[in-house]
């Protein structure tokens, strides 16, 4: 034992400490007809460390795939039966609930969990999730408690889950009203994206993906914010090349700062992946959640690029290219529950910055901006500044909406 790695306080207390570290990998796909029984895709993912073994799978469909893809199971059993030799469903696919409601209401995770329980899924078996951001972080949490931890691929099904939250390490949902409250971090096996999903999502939801992409952009790379400007045109029309260009680097940014930031488990207090985040997640509350996650999060980043131009931070004028971005791709800038006041005569989206300290623990940590692609984290927020950002932020609504 070295000598460092004990600690002998008084002759009858002594310190042993405990140290050691684990690697993970886990591949992130990008690809098209996933369960086309030519596309071994899926299979080779599930076999990549057992390749001699047949292994045990349960589904689960967000309902809102389920809806639109009415054939989503046949084409599922086909695949499952092309590649018999390697996997087999344990039962057929289970469609739950998608959207936020998912994460209000335990009681889904607690029948993914007698799911576990019944069908025999193991640590070694599989839960695959096919759905948007939700579904995957509710039933991401269900699949880290049983029996700790079995193994979880993700089929995210909506741009925000591909380029965004479905490459992370996190899961979680709400509790009484605050949002991500109960969850782990928990690497998945595998994460597949199908680009074939988004063909039928709606314009609102297949747009309101793009934030986060735009909020990587701007805190990690400004090349990226300037091809998104030029580009922006082809996005708001879904070209699919030009989406899926988007979608692979913003997923790519977004792993390298999760694989490379030093605080994959985000154990001290910066986060830079949550800017803009600070008011959206309030914001989502203040709403009951009538505007999306990605739709909060367009608001936000307007929000605290305003605010960073207001401290001297960010040069005045870029706010202005990162409003017309988010406008031109049919994003919200403003939204009246900013102006919602409290009984104590404060702002009601400013409890967000107490509330995010909370959730972060340790000091207050907002990242700003100080240019495009440079994140930059204060530790304290001015209230009065913030405010005339949100002024500003009402003008610009106002002045857009009368033209």
């Amino acid at each position: 034992m070295r000598q460092q790695d004990t600690f002998q306080r008084s002759s009858s207390t002594e310190i042993h400490w405990q140290r050691f570290s684990v690697a993970y990998d886990y591949p992130v796909a990008f690809t098209r007809e996933i369960f086309s029984p030519d596309n071994s895709l899926l299979a080779d993912a599930i076999s990549r460390k057992e390749p001699g073994k047949n292994h045990r799978c349960l589904i689960y469909v967000d309902a809102g795939i389920a809806a639109t893809w009415p054939d989503l199971e046949s084409r599922i059993n086909a695949y499952f039966a092309t590649h018999a030799s390697q996997m087999t469903l344990v039962t057929a696919p289970i469609t739950v609930p998608g959207g936020e409601a998912i994460k209000t209401n335990r009681e889904t995770i607690d029948r993914v969990l007698e799911d576990i329980q019944r069908f025999g899924v193991d640590r070694h078996a599989y839960v695959i999730v096919i759905g948007g951001g939700a579904v995957l972080d509710a039933l991401g949490l269900a699949a880290a408690m049983g029996h700790r931890g079995v193994r979880l691929i993700r089929l995210p099904t909506t741009v925000l889950s591909q380029n965004d939250s479905g490459v992370g390490v996190k899961n979680a949902v709400n509790f009484k009203g605050h949002k991500n409250f109960i969850g782990t971090f928990a690497p998945p096996w595998a994460v597949l994206n199908d680009f074939d999903f988004l063909s039928t999502l709606s314009r609102r939801d297949r747009i309101a993906g793009t934030s986060e992409a735009i909020k990587v952009a701007l805190i990690r790379d400004g090349a990226f914010f300037d091809w998104l400007e030029a580009n922006a045109d082809s996005l708001a029309e879904f070209d699919p090349r030009t989406e899926e260009i988007m979608i692979r680097r913003s997923a790519e940014l977004h792993m390298q700062q999760i694989g490379r930031g030093g605080d994959p488990f985000e154990l001290g207090s910066s986060r830079p992946l949550d800017y803009g985040h600070w008011s959206a997640h309030k914001l989502e509350a203040l709403t009951h959640h009538g505007i999306s996650h990605g739709e909060a999060v367009a608001i936000g980043i307007a929000l605290d690029a305003r605010y960073s131009v207001l401290t001297g931070l960010l040069p005045a004028g870029a706010e202005w290219r990162i409003v017309w971005l988010l406008k031109r791709l049919g994003l919200p800038v403003f939204h009246a529950q900013l102006l919602e006041i409290e009984d104590d005569g404060q702002p009601a989206i400013l409890t967000g910055l107490r509330e995010f300290q909370e959730h972060l623990g340790g000091e207050l940590t907002i990242t700003l901006l100080s240019g495009l692609g440079r994140g930059h984290d204060v530790h304290e927020i001015d209230e009065t500044t913030m405010t005339a950002a949100i002024d500003w932020l009402r003008e610009e609504a106002n002045s857009h909406a009368a033209a």
